[in-house]
């Protein structure tokens, strides 16, 4: 199993090799995610599934059971596209497991009493458009067609052109949206892309719930002036008012989160200064924050410390901040029967748990709205992701192959 999946992660990769210092770039609706979703479906038929592609571009591989087509299905999936410049097994690992997981089933004879599915979905990453999980959202019915169609790409192309260049319909997403009764549970295999896992001495981790962000942006506005003719006590310097901020940012989050029984974690990720000159003072700061926590209320707690500071640093330092809420995101829980049916069958094969939550946002969010739905974590190498040096040992991968095999007997047999 190990040689088949290091073949077929290289393949679904479009790569000979994964030693790849540039990394990979397939942005959503674009021709390198297409080649990619059409080797998952080449890969997919030779596993003896019946394939097919919806309005919104995800690719659904169905091991069907003739007596048993009206019944919903098992289903496992992820994504293949990726960040610009990202790593090879992010979104690719749980495709390549989950039909690694088919051809395990099919060469023991197992005989289904219910259809499995293995679904990649076009554009999870946010890397394109700003906006992630598009395949996912059209799936569960999520997305919003005229909020999005709009949306440009940094070359000025918009989704509905991007969609519409791949040969779908922009007016006909939304028919990719699955009734309740089509699936009777979905779980999404993917790498932690942190070390808590190996931290505690586990093999894999069972995910409670996913931490949706909130966004901000705030605004500094101070006044501009020359750098060699200004005094020091008259500047009303936008970055010198910015600093404390960052600072307070990043101190307060782990403050909160030691405190807590979830983590919180808080970025002063973005930054725009204005006029960006040699010489003249800064005058205007637009400064982007993300904050996440699966605790709702811990959130909210971070960015009214925020505000807060930003009060008094208005006072201190004589300029003006605005702060805008972007996104406010509640924070999605994970169905809690398929979380221990997930963990029960990682250990009856002798690998240990971890519980943890999710930093990150997954297809699985989107899917969890309408299905019963679980997500697992394998490891990878120093909790990289999104970067060309982004690894996951086959024997992790054989370790998620494993579970997902397992997970499957129970709920399809």
């Amino acid at each position: 199993m190990k040689d088949w999946l290091e073949q077929h992660l290289c393949e679904l990769n479009l790569t000979e090799t994964m030693e790849r210092p540039e990394g990979f770039c397939r942005l959503g609706y674009t021709d390198e995610e297409w080649k990619a979703i059409d080797v998952f479906v080449s890969l997919a038929e030779t596993l003896g599934l019946y394939v097919h592609r919806d309005e919104a571009g995800n690719a659904i591989a169905r091991w069907k059971i003739d007596e048993a087509e009206s019944l919903p299905a098992v289903a496992i999936g992820s994504h293949l596209d990726t960040v610009k410049d990202g790593g090879g097994y992010d979104g690719v690992a749980g495709v390549l497991c989950g039909l690694a997981a088919i051809k395990k089933l099919k060469e023991e004879g197992f005989q289904p009493a219910f259809p499995i599915e293995v679904i990649c979905f076009a554009s999870e990453e946010s890397s394109r458009f700003g906006v992630s999980t598009i395949g996912s959202k059209a799936m569960s019915g999520l997305l919003n067609k005229k909020e999005l169609e709009g949306m440009k790409d940094e070359h000025g192309t918009t989704i509905l052109q991007a969609v519409e260049s791949m040969g779908l319909n922009w007016e006909k997403i939304d028919q990719a949206h699955r009734t309740e009764s089509e699936l009777k549970s979905f779980i999404e295999l993917h790498i932690e892309q942190a070390t808590r896992i190996e931290d505690n001495g586990a093999e894999f981790g069972v995910v409670t719930a996913i931490a949706c962000p909130i966004r901000l942006k705030v605004t500094i506005t101070g006044q501009m002036g020359h750098t060699g003719t200004t005094p020091m006590g008259k500047r009303k310097d936008a970055l010198v008012a910015a600093a404390p901020l960052i600072s307070l940012i990043s101190e307060t989050a782990e403050s909160l989160s030691d405190a807590s029984e979830v983590p919180i974690v808080a970025t002063a990720s973005t930054i725009v200064l204005k006029p960006n000159a040699m010489n003249v003072i800064p005058g205007i700061i637009e400064l982007g924050v993300d904050i996440r926590s699966v605790d709702d209320q811990l959130k909210e707690k971070m960015k009214d410390l925020i505000c807060d500071k930003c009060i008094q640093l208005e006072k201190s330092f004589g300029v003006k901040m605005e702060m805008t809420t972007l996104v406010n995101n509640s924070s999605v829980q994970l169905d809690g029967k398929v979380r221990s049916k997930l963990q029960a069958s990682g250990e009856s094969l002798g690998y240990k748990a971890m519980v943890l939550e999710s930093g990150a946002g997954h297809d699985v969010m989107n899917m969890a709205a309408q299905w019963p739905s679980g997500l697992i974590f394998i490891k990878c190498r120093n909790g990289l992701s999104h970067h060309p040096d982004e690894f996951a040992s086959l024997e992790d991968l054989q370790i998620g192959t494993d579970i997902l095999t397992q997970y499957v007997k129970n709920e399809a047999g």
